[in-house]
């Protein structure tokens, strides 16, 4: 695995998802994996966020292998984790306790990529309420990993990037219009050449 990104969002979220990942080409050279918090009940967000990708986007499997060129979503009322089996990433599900009152949880899944691939990961938080997500960010950050934020001020709700922002020493705060040559050059080099 040479670059794994996980993103994080909440209310405001659909709209910053399908903003990066409409500007993300069909061979983007690395996973991703994404938690919105959709709580218990039953989501379309893989039809919606679908709907401005070239990659294919779907809820992730207990089990799957993680492959580039993808993009899998945590499905509702789980945890999504990752492992590293042999410098394979693998998902895993898990009916978790709620963190920051939701299932599934940003922090669960940012946590576990830190640990399972360090300086290989990207964290990414966009909109939303609250602080879920920082600590995961600031694991990531702490493996020698990147952390892009959200602007704020052009986020739905902002509370979760700044939240992101006072706790963690960002690499990239920008625009979700601006994220994905930033995703692009930490994909294909392991660094922004531009930052």
């Amino acid at each position: 695995m040479e670059t794994l990104i996980v993103m994080g969002a909440s209310v405001g979220g659909v709209n910053a998802l399908s903003t990066i990942f409409a500007a993300l080409p069909a061979n983007f050279p690395a996973a991703i994996l994404a938690v919105m918090h959709v709580g218990a009940r039953n989501s379309v967000l893989p039809e919606i966020l679908a709907k401005s990708s070239a990659l294919p986007v779907r809820f992730a499997a207990t089990g799957e292998a993680v492959r580039a060129g993808s993009i899998l979503l945590a499905p509702p009322d789980r945890h999504m984790l990752v492992a590293n089996l042999a410098g394979r990433a693998t998902v895993a599900l898990t009916r978790g306790a709620r963190e920051h009152h939701t299932r599934p949880a940003i922090d669960p899944l940012f946590r576990s990529a830190a640990a399972a691939f360090g300086p290989k990961v990207v964290g990414v938080i966009l909109s939303g309420y609250l602080d879920d997500g920082t600590a995961g960010l600031r694991a990531i950050k702490a493996r020698g990993g990147k952390a892009l934020v959200q602007e704020p001020q052009e986020a739905q709700a902002p509370s979760m990037p700044h939240s992101a922002l006072a706790h963690v020493d960002v690499d990239w705060r920008l625009p979700a219009a601006g994220m994905a040559p930033v995703l692009l050059a930490l994909a294909g080099t392991g660094r922004a050449a531009f930052a």
